[in-house]
Formats: structure tokens, sequence, C-alpha cells
């Protein structure tokens, strides 16, 4: 077969067409292993460049102007370097100013003198985490939720703000930028219609799916309804593939949601996400990490989603069932786990990415990667195995 683009092959996979190659993309990578990848100081990764971001801001305009196109520069670097087709070029942000450095890796945000929190970054981990702030968590700061009083205060609020939202098109004039620099050779990874309640979520938020399922819908509603009057927008600034879901929602133990609650209170709105992405001429897809069989027929089969990524070998989301299962879903950027890349051996990272590439070749419709971040501690014996079996294979 005639040599593809990148884009090409991408959108060849979604069209359920042949391709010259198996399709490329990985979800994401550390500062360390980007790193790795680049044989020098990588700006990518998640906590750690909040920190740097942090750290631009607090330098001046011009510093951090520095920072954003260094920052794109090194994704799309590291993407090239990894013979991906699906190009992450966005990583983890934190545009807020900080109000005061107290050293090196430790900045304060806020008024000093009423409400105000600490970020300190940990280099070994790469996050850069709130470690104090004032009021404390468990005396009601503003953004966690103690009661379904302060759920449905939330939820009101959201709901007038959402009266007079319309998405206007300088909103969507970097997501234009990406597209038109990178787009006519590669498909741009980019979010939106992100819709649902994670693992992480208050507390709060999972009582009320059992107890308060009237608010949890009103907040589904509002989710549904932002990516909706969003996708216009998407579309006329060249997105092809929407990454939408954005909420893990599943640990290796199931879902947080009953098979009944996902059914009645998340299906309708996905499907509406849907059905509006499709209107504009866009694939949807949704992620999450963890087990999501229990409520897979309605996820991956009624919802109408074209694709799913971030998919959790490790939980038992197995690519050959999948497709057997689900013969019209396209599978990303999944079943090479961070865990096997990270712990495992040399050998154990080819057999993983063979048998990923053979399940891609036997039944098509699948993109081949890691399905989550590979994290600071993965070995460089073990990175290098993956990216040359893909290489050598794909």
């Amino acid at each position: 077969m005639e040599e593809m683009t990148s884009r090409e092959r991408v959108l060849a996979t979604f069209e359920h067409e042949p391709t010259d190659k198996v399709p490329v993309h990985h979800i994401g990578f550390s500062g360390k292993v980007a790193s790795m990848i680049l044989g020098r100081e990588a700006y990518v990764g998640g906590g750690i460049q909040q920190w740097r971001e942090a750290k631009a801001l607090w330098e001046g305009e011009e510093a951090h102007q520095e920072y954003l196109k260094r920052s794109l520069q090194d994704a799309f670097e590291v993407a090239k370097a990894t013979d991906q087709d699906i190009l992450r070029l966005h990583y983890w942000r934190l545009s807020e100013k900080p109000t005061k450095k107290i050293d090196e890796h430790t900045f304060l945000y806020g008024d000093p003198n009423k409400e105000w929190r600490i970020r300190r970054f940990y280099p070994p981990s790469e996050l850069f985490e709130v470690s104090d702030q004032y009021p404390p968590r468990d005396m009601g700061a503003s953004t966690y939720f103690k009661s379904f009083e302060s759920l449905e205060k939330h939820i009101s609020e959201r709901e007038e703000w959402l009266e007079n939202y319309r998405p206007k098109a300088e909103d969507f004039a970097e997501t234009r930028h990406l597209t038109e620099t990178f787009g006519k050779e590669h498909v741009v990874r980019i979010h939106g219609g992100s819709i649902g309640i994670g693992v992480s979520t208050p507390v709060i938020w999972l009582k009320a799916l059992v107890a308060k399922p009237d608010l949890v819908a009103r907040h589904f509603d509002i989710q549904a309804e932002v990516a909706v009057r969003q996708m216009r927008g998407f579309a006329e600034a060249g997105v092809k593939l929407l990454f939408g879901g954005g909420v893990d929602f599943a640990t290796n133990d199931g879902p947080v949601y009953s098979p009944r609650a996902f059914r009645e209170l998340v299906l309708p709105r996905m499907q509406k996400i849907t059905e509006a992405c499709h209107k504009y001429g866009m694939y949807f897809l949704i992620s999450s990490d963890g087990n999501l069989w229990p409520v897979a027929d309605n996820l991956f089969g009624k919802s109408g989603v074209d694709g799913y990524y971030e998919i959790d070998r490790r939980a038992g989301m197995d690519l050959r069932k999948l497709r057997e299962r689900f013969p019209d879903l396209v599978l990303v950027a999944g079943n090479i786990s961070s865990h096997t890349l990270s712990m495992g051996t040399r050998e154990e990272v080819i057999a993983e990415t063979l048998s990923c590439l053979r399940e891609a070749k036997r039944s098509g419709g699948i993109i081949v990667g890691a399905s989550n971040y590979l994290v600071g501690n993965t070995p460089e014996e073990n990175l290098t195995a993956m990216i040359k079996t893909i290489r050598d294979h794909r």
C-alpha cells in the first residue's frame, strides 16, 4: 500500500479502512521519560509542567511566553521521536500567577491575608501539590463540597452561568493555531465534551448518586449543554477527533456508578454530546482507567461514541475482547501497560507490545500505544524496547 501521512492513517482507522501500517499514539510522558527520549531536559509532563509555569509566570511575561513556546515544541518533538500519528501537544497547565515565591520549589497563591494555598514541587514524583491552605479543607474551602446543600448551591450557580454562556470563535483560537500548524500531516489531540464524576471526586457526589440523583442529573445536564454549545467552535477550528470523557470513573474493581445509575444519569447526556459531535463531522472518544465492563454495553454501544482511549489492560480491558464485542469501536492507546513499562522486564515489554501490534493487524480499528503516563521510574531499556518494537513491527 502507498505510504500514508499520519493524518490519513488515523482517519482511515476511524473510517474502518485499511492502513499502510499500524497507527500509534501514547497517552503521555513524565518529564523524566520525555527528557530521556530527547536526550535533554524536555518541557513535558504533569505537575512538573505546572511548577515550570509557576516559575515562568513569576519571572514575567517574556519568561512565560518562552515557557509556552518551548512546551509546545518539546511536546511535538517527543511525539515525533516516538513515531506517533496523533499529537499530544498540551500537558498539565496552571495559568494562575503565584502571589509569592517562598523558595525554588514552593509558591503561594491567593490573598495571604484572606484565602490562600501553598503549592510545593516534589521532584521524585514530579507533582506540584497543595501542601497547606487557608481556610483548611475541613473548614469548608470553596472548592470542596460537604453537604447536599453545597451541591445544590454550586449547581444553581452553574445553571445561572449557563443561561448566558455562548462560546465565541476567539475561545478556540489556540485550538485553531494547533490544527493549522500541525494538522496537515497529523491529527492533533484536542480535549472537550467531558462528562461525569470520577474516583477522586469528593465523597458527597458519590452519596448524591444514591440519595439525590436529581442533583447529579442537573450537574450532568450542565456538562452536556456546555459540550453541545462548544461543538461548532471545535469543528470550525479544524478538530476531527474530540477526546472527551476526561474523568477516570473506575478502578480495577469497577465503575463508581452502578449500571442503573450509568444508564439513567450518564448515558442520555453522553448520547447528546455524541450526536452533536457527529452533526459537525467529528469523531467522539471517551476514556477512563479501570474496569469498565459493568457499563460497557451502554458506554461503548448505546452511547454512539466512536473511540475509547486509556485502555487499561491490568483492569481486564482486553483489546481482543473489546473488538469482538464492539466491532465498530476504535481502540486507542491501550494494552501496553505503564505498569509493565515501569516494573516489568525488557522481555515482558516486548511481548506486550507485540501482542498489541498483532491484534491491531488481525482485527483492525486499533491505534497502538501505552495506555497511561510513562512514569519517571520507567527504565530506559524498557522505553527503548517499546519504541523499537513498534518501529520494527508496525
